[in-house]
């Protein structure tokens, strides 16, 4: 685990790698939002983040999730965002505590959250997690199952659709995840096309700390960044 002390520089690092991949497609660096991945980092790496101006945090588990959004609560300001595969029965807890859920795959899910959301007088944004490659350790709604999803969304009382998000296989050169970027945007070009709202489609989430540059250079908003902000995770046996 690094020192707390060089987050500050690690994040700086990062944002200058966003602007830059940014302004080489052309666009604007602060339609970027990093949300940085601190599963598995104690509560103290997320207020030297949120001291360096870090504001989007992501967890990949529930129980994790909420017990740093217990351990914060003195920390105002934080937006939690809920990045790995949500299981049903864990629907209620996360729609009363993330601001966006990044992992809905199903209309089972998307009604669970939209009833404990209503409930809960929350209103998270969700979007669809869309499994492109099929592989069969991840989650997410087949391609040809996306816009019946997001047309279910249209008619929801509390959760918000806002886009989509996408785990390519893991490949550690860029250049071979970046046609999962490419497959998404164009998903979302073509679901636009069929006439669902631009508001439920403004976010791609996609794009890791390996590869965010040529993600943000496919059209990502969202980019999921964790180890080259808090370094490697320390191995859980």
């Amino acid at each position: 685990m690094i020192p707390v002390t060089e987050i500050a520089g690690n994040l700086a690092a990062v944002r200058s790698r966003i602007a830059a991949a940014a302004n080489r497609a052309g666009r604007r660096p602060e339609d970027v939002t990093l949300v940085a991945v601190s599963k598995t980092f104690a509560a103290e790496y997320v207020r030297a983040a949120f001291a360096a101006g870090q504001r989007d945090f992501g967890e990949n588990k529930v129980q994790e999730g909420l017990q740093k959004v217990s351990e914060t609560s003195d920390t105002p300001g934080v937006r939690w965002h809920l990045i790995g595969h949500l299981q049903a029965n864990k629907a209620r807890k996360a729609a009363a505590s993330f601001a966006c859920i990044h992992s809905v795959d199903s209309t089972d899910l998307l009604n669970r959250l939209d009833t404990a959301a209503a409930e809960h007088g929350t209103t998270p944004e969700i979007l669809i997690q869309v499994d492109l490659a099929r592989e069969t350790t991840k989650f997410g709604a087949a391609e040809q199952d996306v816009e019946a999803l997001a047309r279910a969304a249209a008619s929801a009382r509390a959760v918000q659709l806002t886009g989509l998000m996408v785990i390519p296989p893991w490949n550690e050169d860029p250049e071979q995840t970046r046609p999962w970027f490419v497959q998404l945007r164009l998903l979302r070009d073509r679901l636009k096309a069929t006439g669902i709202p631009e508001a439920s489609l403004r976010h791609l989430s996609m794009g890791m700390s390996h590869d965010f540059e040529a993600a943000i250079e496919e059209g990502a908003t969202m980019v999921r960044v964790g180890t080259a902000i808090f370094g490697a995770r320390a191995r859980r046996d």
